[in-house]
């Protein structure tokens, strides 16, 4: 029973980071056959249509905008903000426990600090 709650933990990462891919590649998938049973059948595809398949992959190709950058550095700071209170709340029961908790939250929270840093970078660029 001891075993469950860190093998709990990981799975849900890891399906944190399996789900969207995998729900993305499906709505890929069914985008691929609607444009080759359009195509078997003979008809044309619109431009729009081509583009708007097209520019999806431009995008993402393209570096990532300054409102993704401050979003992402925003998800990273509120998750070591939530586990530094969780160290809080643990430190009360196992002294210890606090200081590791706040060591594990100064990672995300570095990257969130950078991820905002970039962001911001990223928007004045964009203004000049």
């Amino acid at each position: 029973m001891e075993i469950l709650v860190p093998l709990g933990f990981f799975a849900m990462i890891a399906a944190i980071v399996v789900l969207p891919a995998y729900f993305r590649s499906q709505e890929r998938q069914k985008i691929a056959d609607t444009v080759r049973a359009a195509i078997e059948k003979g008809q044309p595809l619109p431009p729009e249509m081509i583009e708007a398949l097209t520019s999806d992959a431009r995008q993402r190709a393209s570096s990532p905008a300054p409102e993704k950058d401050l979003r992402n550095g925003m998800v990273c700071l509120g998750v070591a903000v939530g586990l530094a209170l969780f160290g809080v709340a643990v430190g009360f029961v196992h002294d210890e426990a606090r200081y590791a908790l706040m060591g594990v939250a100064a990672f995300p929270g570095f990257i969130g600090v950078a991820f905002v840093a970039l962001g911001l970078m990223g928007r004045a660029k964009a203004r000049t």
